[in-house]
């Protein structure tokens, strides 16, 4: 399994109930050959939670908007 955190969103978790950095990570099984991984055969997108690490399934348009939204919210504080 490989994971690559996609963006960093801070938002209140729904399981600890705190307002903490949530990590948009996109988590991929990938077929090996010889202990080399070549392809990517299944992808997921999860939100997980820095402070308790709780894990919450996301969609991968869900995963993307991420990004257009933290770059809004980015603007917005300047």
């Amino acid at each position: 399994m490989h994971e690559t955190i996609i963006n960093v969103v801070r938002f209140v978790c729904g399981y600890c109930g705190v307002d903490a950095p949530q990590n948009v990570v996109k988590r991929s099984n990938r077929f090996t050959l010889f202990f080399l991984p070549l392809f990517p055969i299944s992808t997921r997108y999860i939100n997980r939670c820095t402070n308790c690490g709780g894990e919450t399934a996301l969609t991968a348009d869900q995963a993307w908007h991420s990004l257009t939204w933290s770059a809004r919210a980015s603007d917005t504080r300047r």
